[in-house]
């Protein structure tokens, strides 16, 4: 699992995968109930599996600690 944090842009990017390649993520799906400040999306290839993981408003939705030991994008 590696973390991607873009401060400028509150958006982190969560890959549990060791490489996604470009294309391979066919479909993100919407996670409701998160926070009214973030939006979370799920990135699945065409086999249903789940590739990594979109935070929009990170900053509100995930710990301090976690942003903190991130990568920065």
């Amino acid at each position: 699992m590696h973390i991607e944090y873009d401060r400028e842009n509150d958006t982190a990017y969560v890959s549990l995968v060791a490489h996604i390649a470009d294309g391979a993520a066919v479909r993100q799906i919407p996670v409701d109930g998160v926070g009214a400040d973030a939006e979370v999306f799920l990135d699945v290839d065409a086999s249903g599996r789940l590739l990594g993981i979109e935070v929009i408003g990170a900053g509100g939705a995930l710990p301090v600690e976690v942003l903190e030991q991130s990568s920065a994008g």
